[in-house]
């Protein structure tokens, strides 16, 4: 038995009696083991002959305040399969200038820790610690089992400042990520459905989705059976945005002459754009003195209201039967953006009937998207999008079903 422990952590190797100690630095001399024939990397036989031998510096794991390195002498063996070819070492493949054991390391501090100060604690090249996270994140991510998936929901999320989006779609019974791409439009969200094929395709029953055309059309083109689900969330805050606000900022500019009551106007945005149950004490109070001063905006925020109510319908019929109740509501309300507003939402009402039967909705992505904004904080700027999109799908796997 050797009596150097040290020899068990370099199978085939023993260590040199002398290492070489400075400043943070351990640099320890292997040399082949006596009774340890060098093994061809091609076809793995023991082989006798050496073709020639090089010296490798390589890091190994940091022991205590020091940084290790190891001078390894790799040789090349004449191997009679595949002729000369470089020995075998299980701790060190390839060409690597990492042992196996600091890839190990590496790969373990990632999980945890950004990359840059992961290589910054390691000493090691940003690239260096990136490249061994994304080996490892494509070997560890799984590949969705596509003629298992029946429903869909699809939204999209800030890739960069400037109004740069990608495009993430999941599986709406295991909430597992199973595409990320670059875009919103549909030439960008169309190598998802070419990825997903058309066997695969023409088993989806429903896609929920934001009022996006680009996704409703290319649904369509490539499921032509499904279902489109509008989002609740969605809907509601684009009537938020293009009826509530436009009517509030209306009223306001007529209050000119009546400043005390144009500032109360004014200032209304959140109160009438947030629920009426997230709303403390005293701003309910305001609120429904607000609504019993100006009669247009009573009328907004009790359309609102209605408008949620298409989603919790029991029957596709009964959905239907509520939208034509709002529709009339709508045009008969003298209000020019509620009425505009209506004539658009008469293309999208099929996928607001459909969430009558099919109970889906982006939610799930929304929270989603709140992890996606820490996965992009960590990075600091994730250099190429493979590697963050490989990241989103490592921190969805999904769930059994």
């Amino acid at each position: 038995m050797n009596a150097n422990p040290l020899t068990l952590f370099w199978e085939g190797f023993t260590v040199e009696p002398y290492a070489q100690i400075a400043p943070q630095v351990l640099l320890i001399r292997l040399r082949p083991g006596e009774d340890c024939h060098p093994c061809c990397s091609g076809c793995q036989q023991h082989c006798t002959a050496v073709h020639d031998t090089t010296i490798r510096r390589v890091r190994e794991r940091d022991l205590f305040q020091y940084r290790v390195w190891l001078e390894v002498p790799v040789r090349r063996v004449r191997c009679v399969t595949c002729g000369p070819k470089l020995e075998q070492i299980r701790w060190l493949s390839g060409r690597q200038r990492l042992t196996a054991g600091m890839v190990s390391w590496v790969e373990s501090l990632v999980r945890l820790m950004p990359v840059q100060h992961v290589a910054r604690l390691l000493g090691l090249n940003w690239h260096t610690v990136k490249a061994i996270d994304h080996h490892r994140l494509a070997r560890e991510v799984v590949e969705p089992d596509r003629s298992q998936i029946r429903r869909l929901i699809m939204d999209e999320f800030a890739l960069f400042k400037g109004h740069r989006y990608a495009t993430v779609v999941i599986n709406a019974d295991t909430q597992q990520v199973l595409w990320v791409g670059e875009g919103n439009s549909r030439q960008a969200i169309r190598p998802f459905f070419e990825w997903l094929g058309p066997e695969a395709c023409a088993q989806i029953e429903a896609v929920a989705m934001d009022m996006n055309t680009a996704m409703d059309l290319e649904v369509q083109h490539h499921c032509a059976q499904a279902r489109v689900v509008y989002d609740l969330f969605h809907v509601v805050a684009k009537f938020g945005r293009e009826v509530i606000d436009r009517v509030r900022v209306d009223q306001s500019n007529q209050l000119r002459h009546d400043k005390p009551a144009r500032k109360v106007v004014k200032r209304s945005r959140w109160l009438l754009l947030r629920n009426r149950d997230n709303l403390k004490a005293e701003q309910a109070v305001k609120l429904e003195e607000l609504l019993q001063a100006n009669q247009p905006l009573m009328t907004v925020y009790l359309l609102k209201d209605q408008l949620k109510e298409l989603w919790y319908a029991p029957s596709e019929a009964e959905a239907r039967r509520r939208w034509e109740e709002w529709l009339e509501l709508a045009m008969s309300s003298g209000l020019a953006p509620v009425q505009q507003f209506a004539r658009r939402f008469k293309g999208y009402v099929e996928g607001i009937i459909a969430s009558a039967t099919y109970r889906m909705n982006t939610s799930v992505l929304e929270g989603m998207n709140n992890k996606i904004k820490v996965i992009k904080r960590m990075a600091y700027g994730y250099r190429d999008n493979d590697y963050f999109f490989l990241k989103i799908k490592a921190a969805f796997p999904g769930k059994a079903r």
